[in-house]
């Protein structure tokens, strides 16, 4: 008590100015129909920015759990349309005969990138699922719809994988508009592109040529994109020096898709027969 008679003695001039600012702000606004408008419009402006700034941070907490919903669902809808196209009626195959699916078949699976890095020359990403959701290394990772990188190593619930902006990554890759085909790599200097290598200059190459997957391996599907292609030039050697600007942009990993060739072990052993 006496700690607030304190208080009250060395604020009182204070204290008695607030009253009677809030008495003579309240005489004007009722008393008067302008500022009384002014007032409640005020009022009304500052509840609804408030409310506004609430449900934006809403709607941005609720947005993660949209995009894992929508992720889920594109690999549902890829898993289905693998389905459909296998149960084709052989009669009409002259009409699917591009569509790699017919020949390879694909299952899809949804994860969530839980590490990631982009400053180093050997970079590696980190993915909520493993062997327990049927994940296995040297399975193809792909983010909207282009590459990302191939799993390295697996536990139960988590994998590591290797991103194509890794110094030991190589993948078959082609120029869509012609078919001639290289080798994709990446050089360490900036996760957004890489170069293609392996394309010899006799050929026309143009800047915003689509580079795609060529399925030669058992990992990838073909057609998937990497890039297009950003400049070229003609060194001394018989082949261009290509760069492409790659589709995925690493910094903003979140939903990826793994992608299981269910024909890999009969692809692999085929191959180790005849060679």
């Amino acid at each position: 008590m006496k700690d607030l008679l304190k208080f009250l003695q060395r604020y009182n001039n204070l204290i008695i100015f607030l009253i009677l600012e809030s008495v003579a702000i309240y005489i004007i606004v009722t008393r008067n129909y302008y500022h009384n408008t002014k007032a409640v419009n005020n009022v009304r402006r500052l509840s609804y920015g408030v409310e506004t700034k609430v449900s934006e941070a809403k709607n941005y907490f609720y947005l993660r759990e949209m995009n894992e919903v929508l992720a889920n669902e594109n690999t549902e809808l890829r898993n289905t349309i693998n389905k459909i196209t296998r149960n084709e009626n052989p009669i009409f195959l002259f009409l699917t005969v591009s569509d790699t699916t017919y020949r390879q078949t694909y299952e899809y699976t949804s994860a969530r990138v839980t590490s990631n890095s982009v400053n180093k020359q050997y970079n590696f990403f980190t993915i909520d699922k493993g062997t327990k959701s049927g994940l296995a290394p040297e399975m193809a990772v792909i983010a909207d719809g282009s590459v990302a990188g191939i799993i390295a190593g697996c536990s139960e619930n988590f994998s590591i994988v290797m991103s194509l902006i890794n110094l030991d990554f190589r993948l078959s890759a082609r120029i869509k508009s012609n078919g001639y085909f290289g080798s994709i790599a990446w050089d360490g200097k900036d996760y957004r592109t890489a170069l293609l290598n392996d394309i010899p200059q006799h050929i026309d190459v143009n800047v915003g040529d689509t580079i795609e997957t060529t399925g030669y391996s058992a990992i990838f599907p073909e057609g998937i994109i990497i890039g297009t292609v950003s400049e070229f030039e003609k060194p001394g050697s018989d082949f261009y020096t290509i760069k492409v600007q790659l589709k995925t942009d690493f910094r903003k990993l979140y939903h990826v898709n793994i992608v299981a060739n269910k024909r890999k072990e009969e692809f692999i052993e085929l191959e180790k027969t005849t060679q």
